[in-house]
């Protein structure tokens, strides 16, 4: 070693080197700049998942809380008018078979008849509360068990509280079959001087209370009724006709 040259020994070296060795160099991952992380796609996707199946949740309590809210409203309705309904008690009407009127009435052979008479029915409504709408009346004879007229309607009539209509309708009918058996008992009871018939009537009722009206009901009329023919009993002539008042009280089902 030349002299001026100072030598340096290795624990000198090694402190100069000390500071550079202690140096760490860091370089970006490529993957974490290249690529993002999985977890976010997925965590979104999740995300929405979640949002659409609380937006069905929703529509679903919807439904199911007007459908509740629309049976809750039903059931009060129903419930009030059976309140209202027990209250007021509605009776139904009476009947009465005031008259009838025999303008014709023949038995020919084998079994026919042919009948023309006028009756007329009271109707009275009992109910203090409660009006009657009659949207269909049909009225017929009958003579044991079997239908000797035609039907004849009677116009629809409203019934207020309180209030009585008289109806005068013509049954007839022209050669009406009839059973065999009938034919010659009908006879034999018309040459006796008596026949007892059986005015009926048929139809469908509604009634009213206040502004509310219920559906309609049948109704079924049967008013018994004893002609004395031919023997003057009771007999007032009214033209080519006969009328014999009878002030029958008529059974009355609805």
């Amino acid at each position: 070693m030349a002299k001026g040259e100072r030598s340096l020994s290795f624990p000198c070296i090694y402190k100069q080197l000390l500071p550079l060795l202690s140096l760490t160099v860091t370089t970006p991952s490529s993957e974490s700049n290249t690529y993002p992380p999985a977890t976010t796609t997925t965590s979104t996707s999740k995300n929405m998942a979640k949002e659409c199946s609380h937006h069905k949740d929703k529509r679903r309590k919807l439904i199911r809380r007007c459908f509740a809210g629309l049976l809750i409203f039903s059931f009060i309705v129903l419930v009030t008018i059976l309140i209202i309904w027990a209250i007021l008690q509605p009776n139904k009407p009476s009947f009465l078979l005031q008259d009838a009127t025999i303008f014709a009435f023949n038995v020919s052979s084998p079994s026919f008849v042919s009948s023309s008479i006028q009756v007329t029915i009271i109707s009275r409504n009992p109910n203090d509360k409660i009006s009657i709408f009659y949207d269909k009346l049909d009225v017929y004879a009958i003579y044991q068990s079997q239908q000797i007229t035609y039907y004849t309607s009677i116009p629809p009539t409203y019934q207020d509280v309180g209030q009585s209509n008289v109806w005068s309708p013509f049954i007839y009918g022209t050669m009406v079959p009839i059973a065999p058996f009938n034919g010659p008992a009908l006879s034999q009871d018309q040459a006796n001087g008596a026949i007892w018939l059986l005015i009926k009537i048929d139809g469908r009722v509604r009634w009213k209370v206040g502004t509310l009206t219920t559906g309609d009901y049948g109704l079924h009329v049967k008013c018994p009724a004893y002609i004395p023919f031919g023997n003057g009993n009771g007999g007032i002539v009214v033209g080519n006709g006969v009328k014999y008042q009878l002030a029958q009280t008529c059974s009355v089902s609805v």
